[in-house]
């Protein structure tokens, strides 16, 4: 099947048989393509590399996010893929702690090349790399794929695992995200991440210091110099109290 691009477009077929070299605990495990999708509904999502922007920032992190609503809808695992050795994977999985997304090394560029997307990124200076792309595999079969358009650049549009979620449910509602801004020691800052456990909201927590995040950027981002100071969604709700309201909503 052909897609809108001249990037081929694999739905319907199986996905490459292939071997994996990674390291687990030290020691080299093979992991074959059959492991990976054999009786399995897993979701993948290939990238250029590791560590780089629109990957680091964006692609990978919402897949993370967003993994137990796409648990709740039938999908078994999450893998992320990239033309990068398995230390490089290994370091990139802990720098983003991806405890909920499985990376997998395609070193050799063997899988990319079986579908059909390896291509040339001398003008990065990368090499041959996987084009951008997701996709929804269950058996082995490839169901659907979602293939970036073939333009300059890294074009980053259909691939995002909002869009993979809207295909496999539209009706699947994502959990809300936080972040709160703490100091160490306050106790209200305990209630309020209390608060949002208790409500099934994750969230990241930001610890304000001397040094490092200060209480200037606090002033910055939410116009207060108290804490704690609770976003969701990117709206500010404010401290402990004004959560404790807006949870009562």
């Amino acid at each position: 099947m052909a897609s809108s691009n001249n990037l081929p477009n694999h739905e319907g077929q199986a996905v490459p048989n292939v071997t994996f070299r990674t390291r687990q605990n030290d020691e080299w495990v093979n992991v074959t393509s059959e492991d990976l999708f054999k009786g399995k509904t897993v979701v993948v999502f290939s990238l250029p590399g590791a560590f780089t922007p629109t990957c680091s920032s964006a692609h990978l992190p919402r897949y993370n996010e967003l993994a137990p609503v796409f648990a709740e809808n039938g999908v078994d695992e999450i893998v992320c893929m990239s033309v990068n050795d398995t230390f490089v994977m290994n370091e990139w999985a802990k720098d983003q702690e991806s405890d909920n997304v499985r990376l997998i090394p395609d070193g050799n560029g063997e899988f990319s090349e079986g579908m059909g997307l390896l291509v040339n990124k001398e003008d990065l200076g990368f090499g041959m790399r996987s084009w951008r792309y997701s996709m929804l595999v269950k058996d082995g079969i490839i169901e659907k794929m979602f293939i970036e358009p073939e333009v300059p650049g890294d074009p980053f549009e259909v691939s995002d695992a909002d869009t993979m979620l809207n295909y496999i449910n539209p009706q699947a509602k994502p959990a809300k995200v936080a972040t709160i801004f703490t100091k160490v020691g306050c106790p209200f800052c305990a209630k309020a991440k209390a608060m949002l456990e208790d409500n099934g909201i994750s969230y990241e927590e930001i610890n304000i210091s001397n040094s490092g995040i200060s209480s200037r950027t606090l002033r910055a981002v939410a116009n207060a110099d108290t804490v704690p100071q609770v976003f969701i969604e990117g709206e500010l709700i404010g401290g402990s109290e004004s959560l404790e309201a807006f949870l009562a909503k």
